[in-house]
């Protein structure tokens, strides 16, 4: 049981300066980089710690509408490695186009996307156009530099109310219910036509079921600037008293306790998934592939919170409501298919995902907002030299002279 970080015993990371060797240098040469979209949002920037710890080199872009680049500072710190960062929207394709001729990309992982499910079904247009033509743009700048290799976020909400559980990768997909699901559904299905009409394209579709948790450091964790609409950190916020309590749609469903059943899985669980599926791609042509990323246990709203209550030592306030039009009652997945073909599964336990996301919020409580932003790069300058320690760098202004080819700049794009 605890209550605050120091309870814990939670250390920082201690980076060390280190010379570095001739064959060191010849393999930093050859170290292969991932362009990663949406880098300092929850799940992107996780996966950069990965990623960095596997010893690739990190491009990543964000337009920060719901997202801080101070999280990118809080990688640095913890990998004691750091990352370019251009602070650039996917509907600016002239920009996107700019930054793969600056670069030699090897991968691409793509994040970047509106995420809300109900905000999508209030403002669909925004959505089809931000996450559709926005991945359009990046596979057009990708094409354009023969960059053919993909790690695409997905997620479970494709599969819309599934037939059977817990649900495989042949489940049928596209009766989905939301138009963020919708989105998900349209960039599968315009990814493997592409890859059915040019064979050079290697994609990898990871359908995520439900991340929860943060770093085990309790340096990095979910910091959206918008409101909240995840569950665990609306449960946070219930118990370190900024919300007055929980609401729960759905109290009647067929499930042991009558609430809606899902399948969290750590954000770090996440992370080295992403690592698998690049190792996947450099073994096998695949053109196109889906694995589904989860723990395989389904776990109520309810259980949530009582476990979360167990492990922390804090009561979560909540009010039952009737069931919402549209929710679906249980999701879970098999992953045996990621386990056998990626050598992936997940490690973290439910405990440990509440253990380590009241960790960042008690650590946390402003979350990245006091940080100093990370470093800009801009399309006129060389990038930042990489740094094997977290050291104090000025910040750049990103440049605003590239035009954006829908006329449209600033619109959610992680």
């Amino acid at each position: 049981m605890f209550n605050n970080a120091s309870e814990l015993g939670v250390f920082r990371h201690v980076s060390t300066y280190v010379a570095v060797t001739p064959v060191e240098s010849i393999k930093m040469a050859n170290q292969k980089t991932v362009f990663v979209t949406g880098g300092t949002g929850y799940i992107g920037s996780h996966c950069i710690i990965d990623l960095l710890n596997e010893g690739y080199e990190v491009i990543t872009i964000d337009n920060l509408t719901n997202s801080r680049a101070g999280a990118l500072s809080r990688v640095q710190e913890i990998t004691g490695k750091s990352v370019t960062f251009y602070q650039c929207d996917l509907l600016d394709g002239n920009a996107v186009h700019a930054i793969f001729a600056k670069h030699k990309i090897d991968y691409v992982i793509h994040f970047a996307a509106m995420k809300a499910v109900g905000e999508s079904m209030q403002f669909p247009l925004i959505y089809y156009k931000n996450n559709v033509i926005g991945t359009i743009n990046l596979i057009e700048a990708m094409k354009a530099n023969s960059v053919y290799q993909m790690v695409f976020s997905s997620s479970c909400t494709v599969y819309g109310d599934p037939e059977h559980l817990p649900i495989t990768e042949d489940h049928p997909t596209g009766a989905v219910t939301n138009v963020y699901g919708r989105t998900k559904y349209l960039i599968e299905e315009m990814l493997k036509d592409l890859s059915r009409a040019e064979e050079k394209w290697n994609i990898i579709a990871l359908r995520y079921f439900n991340p929860v948790g943060a770093h085990p450091s309790g340096r990095l964790g979910e910091d959206p600037t918008k409101n909240f609409t995840n569950l665990m950190p609306y449960i946070g916020q219930v118990a370190i008293g900024k919300k007055p309590s929980l609401t729960i749609f759905g109290c009647d469903y067929d499930t042991a306790d009558g609430t809606g059943v899902r399948d969290y899985i750590h954000v770090m669980d996440l992370a080295s998934g992403h690592v698998s599926a690049l190792s996947k791609l450099d073994e096998e042509h695949l053109r196109f592939k889906t694995y589904n990323l989860g723990t395989g246990q389904g776990v109520s709203v309810l259980q949530l919170v009582k476990a979360f209550e167990a492990v922390t030592d804090t009561k979560v306030a909540y009010e039952l409501k009737p069931r919402r039009e549209g929710d679906i009652v249980s999701m879970f997945a098999n992953t045996t298919l990621a386990k056998k073909e990626l050598g992936w599964t997940a490690k973290y336990s439910l405990e440990n995902m509440c253990e380590d996301f009241w960790r960042w919020q008690t650590m946390n409580p402003d979350g990245y907002a006091k940080d100093e932003p990370y470093p800009v790069t801009t399309l006129d300058q060389s990038p930042p030299e990489k740094t094997t320690a977290a050291a104090p760098v000025k910040v750049i202004a990103a440049s605003s002279t590239v035009p954006s080819v829908n006329g449209v700049n600033g619109v959610n794009n992680h």
